[in-house]
C-alpha cells in the first residue's frame, strides 16, 4: 500500500511538470508589461507568469510571518510553562513525607 502511494505521488508529480512543460512551450510569444510612466519590459509569456507567480508566493509568506512568530512565541512560552511545572511537581515529589504524629 505504502509503494502505491509513493508511485501515485510520483505520477502527479510528473503529471504537473508536463502540464506546467507543455504550458511553457506553448507560450513563448513575447509580451509586454506597461509600468508607470511609459516604462515598459518586453520577455516571454512564461517567464512573465512564474515570476508573477513566485512573487505572488513570497508575498503570501511574507504576510505569514508575523502569525509564525506568535506562534512561535506562544509554543516558547508554552514549553517553559511545563518545564517549570514539571520542575515543581518533581520538587513536590522529591520532598521526604512527615511521618504521622503519636497517638490518635
Amino acid at each position: 500500500m505504502k509503494q502505491l502511494v509513493w508511485l501515485f505521488k510520483w505520477l502527479l508529480k510528473a503529471a504537473i511538470f508536463f502540464t506546467l512543460f507543455a504550458f511553457a512551450l506553448n507560450n513563448q510569444g513575447d509580451v509586454t508589461v506597461q509600468f508607470f510612466f511609459g516604462t515598459r519590459w518586453t520577455a516571454p509569456m512564461v517567464l512573465v507568469v512564474l515570476i508573477t507567480f513566485a512573487a505572488g508566493v513570497a508575498i503570501g509568506v511574507l504576510g505569514m510571518v508575523p502569525r509564525w512568530w506568535r506562534h512561535r512565541r506562544a509554543a516558547k512560552q508554552a514549553r517553559n510553562l511545563a518545564a517549570t511545572a514539571l520542575a515543581t511537581v518533581t520538587a513536590e515529589a522529591d520532598k521526604t513525607p512527615t511521618p504521622p504524629p503519636n497517638g490518635l
